[in-house]
């Protein structure tokens, strides 16, 4: 299959994932009860008369069938119009726009810093002493299992709170990135380095890696010439399904820590009903995962050139 004909079908595929997103989010958003006339007007605490109730359900279709509702939101998002947000009275876009930034930053950071920590440690462990891959196991094991939030409390409690070295919150400047960063990218660096040391285990015992040790190549030139690129693909694959996930996670850390971004954008949406920019959030994550699979797609087959025969 040519690359070309193989990234159509990705972007097909990734087409039906934002209509099965856009639709589910839909259908949850208007099932969760509340009246989001009510919502838009200021929730119960505005005590609006029924007749301005009625009002907003006509003026924003809320008095229209669920069915026609979706119809209309299809429609506009075929026009790439993601509506008007119900709390902030300015377009969606723009109120994605105006913090995605600050998320893409935080999600970035994080996810370079798990691959260079994955790869570093992989490197280190992979067939050394039986004592030294059990200690990283264990590491790993703890790193992985542990919320990235439990590791955020964690390093506030150390880095800023006990030592102040680092600040707790905020948006302002590298120093604010450090520590949401490494709570993101611990989880993911764990996850990611036991599936790599498996694979380079795997890839050190293979007759190739014995021929190249034999021209008197020394051990790391052999692990990081030969067998990094052939343990490489697995990596690849799962990093991009976790990689995808990491902008879930980065809300999480940024309400920890007082950031800037999309976190606090969502979980005001939801509190509020505010159902267009939910939706719209749902789509940038899925639009996300979509993309850093066809991603993945594309760097296996430059590491692997053979799979572009299959």
């Amino acid at each position: 299959m040519n690359l070309f004909k193989r990234v159509a079908l990705r972007l097909l595929a990734g087409i039906g994932v934002l209509w099965g997103a856009a639709t589910l989010t839909f259908l949850a958003v208007n099932f969760s009860g509340g009246d989001t006339a009510l919502a838009i007007l200021g929730g119960p605490d505005a005590l609006p008369t029924p007749e301005l109730l009625a009002r907003v359900r006509a003026e924003y279709g809320l008095d229209q069938p669920l069915i026609v509702q979706y119809g209309h939101y299809l429609q506009r998002l075929a026009h790439a119009d993601l509506g008007e947000s119900y709390r902030l009275r300015i377009p969606v876009a723009r109120a994605i726009g105006e913090q995605v930034g600050a998320t893409l930053q935080l999600s970035v950071s994080a996810a370079v810093l798990a691959v260079v920590l994955a790869l570093v440690c992989a490197i280190l462990t992979a067939n050394r002493a039986p004592w030294v891959r059990s200690f990283a196991s264990g590491s790993e094991l703890v790193m992985s299992s542990a919320p990235s939030f439990v590791i955020g409390i964690v390093l506030l409690l150390v880095f800023s709170f006990h030592w102040h070295w680092l600040p707790p919150s905020g948006s302002v400047g590298w120093r604010s990135l450090v520590l949401p960063s490494v709570a993101l990218a611990l989880p993911v660096a764990a996850v990611l380095t036991q599936l790599l040391r498996q694979s380079l285990e795997d890839t050190l015992e293979q007759p190739f890696i014995a021929m190249a040790r034999a021209r008197g190549l020394s051990e790391t030139a052999v692990r990081l010439r030969h067998a990094l690129r052939h343990a490489l693909v697995p990596l690849v694959t799962l990093a991009g399904f976790v990689f995808a996930s990491l902008l879930g996670g980065a809300v999480v850390i940024e309400l920890l820590f007082a950031r800037q971004g999309i976190g606090r954008l969502m979980l005001d949406a939801t509190s509020n009903k505010d159902v267009p920019m939910v939706l719209g959030v749902t789509l940038l994550a899925a639009a996300v995962y979509v993309l850093v699979n066809l991603a993945v797609d594309l760097i296996n087959r430059w590491i692997d050139p053979r799979a572009d025969q299959a």
